[in-house]
């Protein structure tokens, strides 16, 4: 375990010593790709409101390979990823277990969550259009990326990048992978620059003119209306307004952070309590706001940035559809030329 690990259990752990209620000592081992602050707060209200110690070990990455290697004598209780792909891929490499609670099925769509109980979503964000403000779009669809009205005006990071590999995925389960590759044609022609940066590049490009519209997640508007990225980045947000596109046959595409129990969990009664409160009202607001995301669950309070992008209406593709996808539009973008 790295040093910083350590000092991020021995923080949680002190933090959860103060409880009222701790008397049974009940504790359960959670192993996190998601940065220690933006959960701290959900492990500090857990506690305070069970009594029950929360440990944590944060891997930047390996956390299939780690639990793997840990076998049946591996202290992890629940396993947290900050992306579907990597849910995914903690099922399929027989990290995880399936659970049944009708808590979680009845505040996850069905769209956000293993089919057979293997991992839920907890928070999500979208992969929205950033416009310019004198921009008079009332609607979008992610088919419009590729008309030739706006060639020359479109800005987005690189189509390898993750954030758009699960975007060109969604697209595929929709269309299929030869109008998939006709749209990635088109949108490369459309391109005011090269793909690549970041998707606040997206916003300071759309203020300096060299683009009227490009494709980025929902949470960067937060965090740099904000002012986390500092004051230049205040004005690129200032810049732009947010429309929720969606598919012609369904919504907008999201993905998720979410959390699964460890196959050979210690205390998997106590994992799956902890995983019920994560879809409480109080805790998706914590979660949320945490980092400008979307609650999974229907009427849990949204930051009033994200809020002010209108409703948001998920696609109807599941999650694991679309990231059986992911290859193959990886694949695709590189036939095209996407990222030269």
């Amino acid at each position: 375990m790295t040093t910083r690990a350590y000092l991020t259990s021995a923080i949680f752990a002190a933090t959860a010593l103060t409880a009222p209620s701790l008397a049974s000592a009940v504790e359960i081992n959670v192993y996190t790709t998601r940065e220690p602050a933006l959960i701290a707060p959900l492990l500090e209200a857990y506690t305070k409101a069970t009594g029950t110690k929360v440990n944590t070990v944060f891997l930047k990455d390996g956390l299939a390979e780690r639990v793997a290697s840990e076998g049946a004598s591996s202290p992890a209780d629940i396993l947290m990823a900050v992306d579907a792909g990597n849910l995914v891929d903690l099922a399929e490499k027989g990290v995880t277990q399936p659970i049944e609670s009708s808590v979680l099925n009845g505040a996850v769509p069905e769209q956000l969550r293993d089919g057979k109980g293997h991992w839920f979503g907890l928070s999500m964000r979208g992969r929205v259009l950033y416009a310019a403000k004198d921009l008079d779009l009332a609607s979008f669809n992610y088919e419009d990326l590729a008309d030739p009205k706006y060639k020359g005006k479109v800005c987005i990071r690189a189509g390898q990048h993750p954030y758009n590999t699960a975007l060109f995925a969604d697209y595929i389960a929709h269309h299929g992978a030869e109008e998939t590759e006709k749209w990635l044609t088109g949108v490369k022609a459309n391109l005011a620059r090269k793909a690549a940066g970041g998707d606040r590049d997206v916003a300071k490009d759309i203020l300096g003119g060299i683009c009227d519209i490009g494709i980025a997640n929902t949470y960067y508007v937060g965090l740099m209306k904000a002012g986390k990225g500092g004051e230049e980045q205040v004005k690129w947000a200032d810049a732009i307004k947010v429309v929720l596109p969606t598919f012609k046959d369904g919504g907008t595409q999201v993905n998720v952070s979410g959390a699964a129990v460890a196959k050979h969990s210690p205390n998997k009664a106590e994992a799956v309590k902890f995983l019920e409160y994560l879809v409480s009202d109080d805790a998706q607001k914590i979660y949320a706001e945490a980092n400008y995301e979307y609650p999974v669950k229907a009427g849990a309070g949204v930051d009033p940035i994200i809020a002010s992008f209108g409703e948001l209406k998920i696609d109807n593709k599941t999650l694991a559809e679309i990231v059986s996808h992911r290859k193959q539009a990886s694949e695709l973008v590189d036939k095209v030329g996407f990222d030269n």
